[in-house]
């Protein structure tokens, strides 16, 4: 799992059957003190997160093991919303 802060959203009127039904938004990836990493993945939504939120997300076959992704053709999916974490003894407090 990585942290990642979502940065917008994909709209794809073509795209395989499997994916009709779900949300595709961009993450970039963030490092644990909140700071850009380098990059950005397109995973799916499978928690109802919004853009500006820090998520937790899973890539590669990972992935495809949530109820909302399984069996689909799917590389990244945001399986939660940060609310707080602790790095060290430090906690982040993000809601």
């Amino acid at each position: 799992m990585k942290l990642g802060k979502v940065a917008g959203t994909v709209v794809s009127t073509r795209k395989d059957p499997s994916l009709e039904s779900l949300t595709l938004l961009i993450v970039e990836n963030m490092t644990t003190t909140l700071e850009r990493e380098g990059g950005y993945v397109v995973a799916v939504d499978s928690v109802g997160a919004g853009i500006g939120e820090v998520v937790l997300y899973a890539s590669g076959s990972s992935a495809r093991l949530t109820n909302v992704t399984k069996d689909r053709p799917v590389d990244a999916v945001i399986m939660a919303i940060v609310d707080s974490y602790d790095v060290d003894g430090r906690v982040t407090r993000l809601a």
